[in-house]
């Protein structure tokens, strides 16, 4: 089912699908000891167009099922055995994730077991050889303490009807998804497939991208840590500026298509002078260049630091061939390229600048989560079984507006999220840096602009 549909008559007036999916009804009463159960009842919640995509210009009410466990549920759990997959790019708080799944599992339902499925969907098909592992509360213990996934990861798809068949074989009845918008479609590919053949499959996905950008997502996991990190490192190239006559720090940061994490760090920090995101196209030279705002900026003031999301200023460089394994564009490199910009500048001026630049992203992706990412996947974690375990299907677990929900996947795989550059949000930004009076994304002409720099 699609998403988002138009209605006839008025083109601005659309539907959009919230209703989740289930194996079957439920019918067995919930071994979980509290009271506190939630119903299916959908919770109301005031939406603007940051949330619908643009799609309206006033916010409408839409309703959505909270998560939490339910008094019924459909699996039986001593027959039940459940599947956890991480796919995609390392992110802070995979493993805490994990975790929670498996001590839910475990020991609030009591389920028959709960297997890992090495390295990403590969591990599904047999052509690979990776092993699959027993998941126990002693086995991943201590697994929240270190990050990327103790289950390994890869890129690419597979054939959705190899991995039902894997998951027949192994005897799975509920698999927990945790990725990005790739995975939450081979998600819902390999839910499709399980129902055309009639099993009994709950699919529950756990949206994980550490550039914030899926879609009706407020927040993804291992973001705030992301953001920490990343503000580490402004600091740091702020530190360097300052130590040499006319210096210059720049910093790339994560972001192929959303520049979320830029635009949070240095709001964050505070010592950024000039941001650039995929979400806005820039000059380098001419009136409200950024080179010549640079310049300008150096003479006043000695020291700039320039933060650059990896997928900004794509429109200036010769496009690249082909996509990576995930499908997603081959990105040109946009920090060497304004590294030799900017050095071409100063040299045809002769004025003598000292550059230091910093990429810190594999460094941000690896880290263990911090305190409230931990809290955050612990949560999600538990939803994700509550959900399953209801027979709950094609959903995921997702934080929306302080209230945990089941969104389906049909929904948050719609579209991707962008960093909204009329919003107050990016303006604080802009306030941040400074760059808002001649460099702002939302005066046409100024520094953002559809032409390429020859």
């Amino acid at each position: 089912m699609s998403p988002v549909s138009h209605n006839t008559g008025n083109e601005n007036e659309i539907t959009i699908h919230t209703k989740i999916d289930r194996v079957g009804v439920a019918r067995i009463d919930s071994p979980l000891t509290f009271s506190n159960f939630v119903d299916d009842t959908p919770y109301p919640f005031f939406l603007d167009n940051e949330f619908l995509g643009g799609l309206n210009s006033k916010p409408r009410k839409l309703s959505f099922e909270l998560a939490g466990p339910r008094k019924k549920i459909y699996f039986d759990p001593p027959k039940t055995r459940c599947a956890i997959v991480t796919c995609g790019g390392l992110c802070p708080g995979i493993n805490d994730v994990i975790r929670s799944i498996v001590m839910e599992a475990a020991h609030g339902y009591g389920v028959a077991g709960v297997l890992g499925i090495r390295y990403g969907l590969q591990g599904f098909i047999p052509k690979y050889k990776h092993e699959v592992v027993e998941l126990t509360p002693d086995s991943v213990s201590q697994i929240h303490q270190f990050g990327g996934t103790v289950l390994g990861s890869s890129r690419g798809p597979q054939n959705p009807e190899e991995v039902v068949d894997a998951l027949e074989r192994l005897n799975v009845s509920c698999l927990f998804m945790i990725g990005g918008d790739g995975t939450l479609k081979a998600a819902n590919a390999v839910s499709q497939e399980a129902q055309r053949r009639g099993m009994r499959l709950s699919v529950i996905g756990v949206p994980k991208t550490i550039d914030n950008d899926i879609n009706f997502i407020s927040r993804s996991f291992g973001f705030e840590t992301a953001v920490q990190k990343a503000s580490e490192a402004i600091q740091c190239a702020h530190t360097e500026a300052l130590g040499s006559p006319c210096g210059i720090g720049i910093v790339k940061l994560m972001g192929r298509e959303s520049g979320f994490i830029a635009a949070h760090a240095t709001i964050s920090i505070k010592e950024a002078n000039f941001v650039l995101i995929p979400e806005t196209r820039f000059s380098l030279h001419g009136k409200g260049g950024l080179l010549p705002a640079l310049e300008d900026r150096l003479r006043k003031r000695g020291h700039a630091v320039i933060v650059v999301a990896e997928g900004a200023g794509q429109h200036l460089m010769q496009e690249t061939a082909g996509t990576d394994a995930s499908g997603n564009p081959i990105l040109a490199d946009i920090s060497h390229y304004l590294i030799e910009e900017i050095k071409s500048y100063f040299s045809k001026i002769e004025m003598k600048v000292t550059l230091k630049y910093i990429d810190p992203s594999y460094i941000i992706r690896s880290v263990p989560a911090n305190a409230d990412d931990r809290v955050y996947c612990g949560l999600l974690g538990q939803s994700a079984v509550h959900a399953a375990m209801a027979g709950k299907t094609e959903m995921v677990v997702a934080k929306l507006m302080d209230r945990y929900v089941h969104l389906p996947l049909s929904l948050v795989t719609a579209r991707r999220k962008k960093l909204n550059i009329a919003s107050s949000y990016w303006r604080s930004v802009l306030e941040s840096t400074g760059q808002q009076a001649t460099l702002s994304g939302m005066l046409p002409g100024d520094f953002y602009s559809d032409e390429k720099t020859e």
